[in-house]
């Protein structure tokens, strides 16, 4: 069979063929050999004809399960809503592609070259980030390309029905005077304690409710973890930082720092040879070191006749105003400190400092210490990160760890795969703990870069499969809830018993108050749909549900569970209300959008009803 398969291909049409193949492969994937010589084999559901394979469900569910919104367990359910999925866009896009909708190459190639994802640092398309992102993604470039159009068509058709909807300037009126309107009740709430009710479960009731509810006393896959976390600033807040070195710190910290500057000027050159100047230089430090003043010493001796007037001062300067040498003599010196004269320019400089624009070293004090602290600890901790790397890989348990890095090992309680508290609820940690090496070979984890300061490892100390609880551990719980599910059943029975007492009646207030002595009647005097109100949203919307109360005095009865108990709502008028546009003109956006889903809804269902559709999974 091999040779026969070798003598073939020898022939021009087989050539052809291999070309095709090789051609297609080099651009677009294997993918692509399906286009070639049909349709996937591999089917998952066949959509009017046309094949959804298996190879597209799995890798919408890996580019679903890789964004991490998606726990592992729920894989199963998760294949079967991206064949849902699958099926809806392509029976669209069947739709759209009948409907002569098309996508040409040139606007494919416009779109893609400018979407930001495929773009380099200088705003331009870049082929290799292309290729790239679209690998990460699980993309060849041509099921890119053709998914890429399949969603512009499939949005062109619902932006087309979207655009389609209107609504009637009689239902826009008629659905702004619901908006409007105002209601005012009056509501009384039946509780356990104002009725009397109380309940006792049997047996069978509470063995019945556990039985069709197992779901919600399902407990999920669970580990209790060892791990130990090294902490640079929990080092550093054990660091002895001495006053010394804050103080050193400081001036470090604040050696840039803008300053106030004054100035004694010594020319030389045409009138003056350069001993001269340093000799005149050297009588005016001797003035200083006398206690004459800086403002005198330089009246007498600056040859810079401006600052001199103002006691030498040239006002606040920052680093690289006056030249290297000016700068390392100005920003050297501490506040109030005089320099040596300093040569630049055909002159010398005595300089003074004035004053510093810093914070003052109180002020930094704690922000000090901390980062002195950290300076200190940053070589061990950096030896300890490597020892806990080299440590824990072999190691058979977390405390031989912890111990060679003076760290404790700390002990988690039972946790879920979304249930970490402190540090293990960081990003990536909990992932850790349930992977195959962790979990099932026991091993201890890698080491995990919480962030900067922080590394951590991790070993799974105990584990425990996801399982039913059984009835004796849950009983409590589900009792109460067979209770409270009792009492309002009871409850709601009562006020169905006082609704039909008030129908009787004249619908008066007197009627209300000598309804039940043990109730109290509260009123709510005009009511909007959105106002802020101290009333429930439960009877808010209940009594916007009421009809309108008949002619005199007449009301409109009706009851709602709350979280107490059951209300029984007594609604006493309807007003027109005030209106706001800014709420009127959400409410109109809100009613032309669910127009629009409403029409793209019956579209995909009646394109289902019509479709032949074969699933396979």
């Amino acid at each position: 069979m091999l040779q026969s398969i070798r003598n073939g291909a020898k022939s021009w049409a087989a050539k052809i063929i291999i070309g095709v193949m090789v051609a297609a492969m080099a651009l677009f994937g294997v993918e692509s050999l399906f286009s070639v010589f049909g349709e996937d084999p591999d089917q998952a559901a066949s959509v009017n004809g046309e094949t959804i394979t298996r190879q597209e469900v799995q890798l919408e569910v890996q580019r679903a399960m890789r964004s991490g919104q998606v726990p592992p367990e729920q894989e199963r359910a998760l294949r079967s809503d991206m064949l849902d999925q699958l099926i809806g866009q392509r029976l669209l896009t069947q739709y759209a592609e009948d409907g002569r909708f098309r996508v040409s190459d040139e606007q494919l190639d416009q779109l893609i070259v400018s979407l930001d994802e495929f773009k380099d640092a200088d705003g331009n398309f870049s082929s290799e980030l292309f290729r790239n992102r679209l690998s990460s993604a699980g993309y060849t470039p041509l099921a890119f390309r053709d998914e890429l159009a399949g969603d512009i068509m499939r949005r062109q058709l619902q932006q087309g029905l979207a655009l389609s909807e209107f609504t009637l300037d009689a239902e826009q009126q008629r659905l702004t005077e619901l908006q409007r309107q105002a209601r005012s009740f009056h509501y009384a709430v039946l509780t356990p304690d104002n009725t009397g009710i109380d309940v006792t479960p049997e047996e069978a009731d509470i063995r019945d409710y556990y039985d069709s509810h197992q779901q919600q006393f399902r407990r999920p896959e669970q580990v209790r973890l060892n791990y130990v976390v090294l902490d640079r600033q929990a080092m550093a807040d054990e660091a002895d930082v001495s006053e010394d070195e804050l103080r050193q710190a400081w001036r470090e910290q604040n050696d840039k720092a803008d300053r106030r500057i004054s100035h004694i000027m010594i020319g030389f050159g045409d009138e003056r040879s350069r001993e001269e100047a340093e000799t005149v230089a050297g009588e005016a430090l001797e003035d200083l070191d006398e206690g004459k003043s800086f403002a005198d010493t330089a009246a007498r001796y600056s040859d810079d006749t401006a600052s001199a007037q103002n006691g030498g001062d040239l006002g606040e300067i920052s680093r690289g105003f006056f030249g290297e040498a000016f700068d390392e003599a100005a920003f050297s010196l501490d506040e109030n400190a005089v320099s040596e004269p300093v040569a630049m320019d055909d002159a010398l400089h005595i300089i003074k400092v004035t004053d510093i624009q810093r914070p003052a070293f109180d002020e930094q004090r704690d922000r000090l210490r901390r980062q002195v602290a950290r300076r200190q600890v940053e070589d061990r901790f950096n030896e300890r990160a490597q020892h806990l790397i080299d440590e824990s890989f072999a190691a058979d348990d977390l405390q031989e760890v912890a111990d060679d890095i003076d760290a404790g090992v700390e002990q988690s309680g039972w946790l879920a795969r979304d249930g970490g508290q402190g540090v293990l609820s960081e990003p990536g940690v909990m992932d850790k703990a349930f992977s195959d090496d962790v979990l099932e070979e026991g091993y201890n984890s890698d080491v995990i870069e919480l962030d900067e300061d922080r590394r951590l490892v991790l070993r799974v100390a105990d584990h425990r499969a996801a399982t039913t609880l059984p009835l004796a551990d849950v009983r409590d719980e589900v009792e109460q809830r067979v209770r409270a599910q009792q009492q309002q059943k009871a409850l709601a029975r009562r006020a169905t018993t006082l609704m039909d007492e008030l129908g009787e009646g004249d619908g008066s207030e007197q009627s209300l108050a000598g309804l039940d002595g043990s109730l109290e009647w509260r009123q709510a005097n005009e009511v909007s749909r959105q106002a802020k109100t101290s009333v429930s949203r439960e009877i808010v919307n209940a009594a916007f549900r009421l009809p309108r109360p008949g002619d005199g005095d007449k009301r409109s009865y009706g009851q709602v569970g709350v979280p107490d108990g059951v209300a029984i709502i007594a609604l006493d008028r309807v007003s027109r209300g005030e209106a706001n546009d800014e709420i009127e003109g959400f409410v109109n956006r809100m009613t032309e959008q669910l127009r629009a889903q409403a029409a793209v809804q019956g579209l995909s269902e009646y394109l289902h009803s019509e479709a032949a559709i074969d699933t396979r999974e």
